[in-house]
């Protein structure tokens, strides 16, 4: 049995957007300026799938390609994604996509943008859409991609280290799965270290297909 959580992240705990659909929650998101990062971001980058997914993969934010494209894990880490989701049995065409904020956070070295990790802060003003999502949706499962996912879904109760690998249950129903961002995978030079990760990762994510069969 999934394991309850005494603590919950502000995707799960605080107050959220409220839309009769995914396509009127993303109406409303386009113009959201709850915090600062709207101001350097090209654009909202939103969820993307069902609006009645039976998995949702929540992400960190979206990168550089996905910022300019507008849609998320368009860029390596979404080819590793698809790539790992479809050795694990998972079909991502089937899985609702988004990430814990909404706009891309880095910082300007040249003509690069270098990604910035979210604060606490702005982590849990984008809660507001994350949890809105989570409750147009519904799952059966959620995949917390990395520490800042967790943390917007399950506070600082859990971490990827500690719990990777397991199921998580929540009072509303949506357990969690804790796992890395595929973004890790790419930042690892060794080549034995990278395919054990990487069979790590598909053997977690392969957790999601057994759940949904």
């Amino acid at each position: 049995m999934p394991k309850e959580t005494v603590k919950l992240g502000p995707a799960l705990s605080g107050e959220h957007a409220d839309a009769s659909t995914i396509v009127a929650l993303r109406r409303q998101a386009e113009g959201c300026e709850r915090c600062d990062l709207y101001k350097n971001a090209t654009q909202l980058v939103f969820g993307e799938g069902p609006a009645d997914a039976r998995v949702v993969l929540v992400g960190e934010q979206p990168g550089d390609r996905e910022d300019l494209a507008g849609h998320p894990f368009v860029g390596p880490a979404g080819r590793v994604l698809d790539e790992c989701l479809h050795e694990a049995g998972v079909d991502r065409s089937d899985c609702y996509v988004t990430n814990a904020v909404k706009h891309f956070k880095f910082e300007q070295r040249g003509k690069r943008r270098l990604h910035s990790r979210p604060n606490a802060g702005e982590i849990q003003r984008c809660a507001w859409w994350l949890g809105a999502e989570l409750d147009r949706i519904h799952p059966e499962i959620v995949v917390a991609l990395g520490a800042t996912a967790l943390f917007s879904l399950l506070g600082r109760s859990v971490g990827v280290t500690r719990n990777r690998g397991e199921v998580i249950g929540t009072p509303d129903g949506y357990p969690v799965l804790v796992t890395i961002h595929p973004s890790y995978l790419l930042r690892i030079r060794d080549g034995g270290d990278a395919a054990a990760e990487r069979a790590r990762f598909v053997k977690d994510l392969a957790k999601v297909a057994a759940r949904i069969g």
